[in-house]
């Protein structure tokens, strides 16, 4: 499967879609006043140990204070018959006020801050750094085992017999000559030492290194033997991204090119029309059935609909069919949309037990591409299939909207008639109380033609019950739910 990446440049933000086939399958996008902060290391403060969370809030001069967990603090541990030793309490890894090296490993994501981790890890273009953690690893991706136990032979090499560090070889690194693989090393250790002479005169909430912005990282990190081509909008850093290229990706290099078209990338790929598409609710699939996408703080929920498609056969094969092709498209949407954490599949109810395997291969198959670490569940008894996906960034939604002012994010108002039986107890609760000539009750337009249409009768009802005059005045400015009673 041929891929495209298209790059999309303003001063504001950097946007970057991942195209198979002419498929848009992933969105990047980076804003010029929010960078994302992953892979960011900073010389931070401990501000607060918490023994019963074992973790610690760290000062790292972000907005928010930045959360360490107990497991993500390198505390050197040895290996004793192939197991690590127990963790020891955070207590006895850290104190309040101490120094401390990180490097951020999920950015912050609503309310909570940044998360931590002192298991520093410098990646390169073949190569990842693992700082005061020796030891040796090979990627996963890579199966060739000739090509493994050559890069093994070459890894090894490069870390030497005492080395405090450890280092693992990327997927890009398969075909690669030992003679690039040692560049990228020695450009590792040289920046490794850049970032400890700059914390040794820092101080606390300092930032030591930072990450690539986001048009060199893809470069880094996605440009591999099944990408095509890159193209690049702006002729600036279209430059910019060659001499870097050339510095350290030289396979890259004719890959790079320069659209100079009056049109923008985006319009001509269709790429602005699946951004507006990804954020909405439902997802329409080819068969006519659709998808509905909900997501929570805790979850994401994906419910399964035939809809439209009422198939040629047998309600099951009607089912099946839906079920399969609806496989393929959440992948395309978690994808797509960033969908990290817990998601939740309601596929239709099958009952044929061969259907069920089928369609969880076929989400299995369709996630090998997928960059981000998952995890799938059998289908359980109430016919839901768990996926777990690796979550660093905001989702694509997150990213693109704000919560609602009016809902407040609930999704949802209270209708018309709520407001105006909410406004009946208020007058009847301040009438008790107080002693008044009459009532002046400010509302939206929509409420008050409720109250004097369909509900004239019970306030005229009402005022005699109180004794006193009840005006109504629209407001412009206030929203469906929102009211006053004004005492006069």
């Amino acid at each position: 499967m041929s891929q495209e990446l298209l790059v999309n440049i303003t001063p504001q933000e950097t946007r970057v879609a991942v195209l198979d086939n002419g498929s848009v399958q992933e969105i990047h996008i980076e804003r010029s006043r929010s960078r994302g902060l992953v892979g960011n290391i900073y010389l931070g403060e401990v501000s607060r140990v918490l023994p019963g969370m074992q973790a610690a809030f760290i000062n790292a001069g972000l907005q928010r204070t930045a959360f360490l967990h107990a497991s993500d603090i390198n505390a050197g541990q040895a290996v004793v018959e192939g197991a690590p030793r127990e963790q020891p309490p955070i207590q006895q890894l850290l104190r309040e006020q101490q120094r401390i090296m990180v490097q951020v490993l999920k950015d912050p994501i609503g309310s909570k801050g940044a998360r931590l981790t002192t298991q520093i890890a410098i990646p390169s273009r073949y190569l990842v750094l693992l700082v005061d953690n020796p030891g040796l690893g090979v990627s996963a991706r890579i199966e060739s085992n000739a090509e493994r136990e050559r890069l093994r032979e070459i890894g090894l090499s490069l870390l030497g017999e005492d080395s405090p560090n450890g280092c693992i070889l990327r997927t890009a690194a398969e075909g690669v000559p030992e003679a690039a693989l040692t560049r990228d090393w020695a450009f590792l250790q040289r920046l490794w030492a850049a970032v400890r002479e700059r914390a040794e005169e820092a101080q606390p909430a300092t930032l030591l290194h930072e990450d690539l912005p986001l048009m060199l990282r893809v470069l880094r990190d996605l440009v591999g033997d099944d990408v095509e081509r890159v193209r690049i909008d702006s002729r600036e850093w279209h430059e910019r991204m060659i001499a870097f290229s050339e510095a350290f990706l030289p396979d890259a290099r004719s890959r790079l090119e320069h659209y100079p078209g009056e049109r923008p990338i985006f319009d001509l790929y269709g790429v602005e029309d699946e951004i507006q598409r990804a954020l909405q609710r439902r997802v329409t699939l080819k068969s006519g059935g659709y998808l509905i996408i909900d997501q929570t703080e805790a979850l994401t929920t994906i419910d399964v609909n035939t809809g439209g498609y009422v198939g040629h056969r047998t309600l099951e094969e009607t089912i099946f069919k839906t079920n399969l092709e609806a496989a393929q498209a959440i992948v395309r949407q978690l994808r797509l949309r960033n969908l990290g954490g817990i998601i939740i599949v309601d596929f239709i109810d099958m009952a044929d037990a061969e259907h069920r395997r089928q369609v969880l291969r076929a989400l299995d198959k369709s996630l090998e591409r997928d960059h981000a670490r998952t995890q799938i569940s059998e289908v359980s008894a109430l016919g839901l299939v768990e996926i777990t996906r690796k979550r660093t960034r905001d989702s694509l939604q997150h990213q693109l909207c704000e919560t609602c002012p009016t809902c407040s994010g609930r999704g949802y108002l209270k209708s018309a008639e709520t407001v105006v039986h909410e406004i009946t107890r208020e007058i009847l609760r301040e009438a008790r109380q107080f002693e008044i000539t009459r009532l002046l009750v400010l509302a939206s337009q929509e409420v008050v033609d409720r109250a004097l249409e369909e509900e004239s009768d019970s306030f005229a009802e009402l005022e005699a019950f109180v004794g006193k005059p009840i005006e109504f005045q629209a407001e412009p400015l206030y929203n469906p739910e929102q009211f006053d009673v004004v005492l006069m």
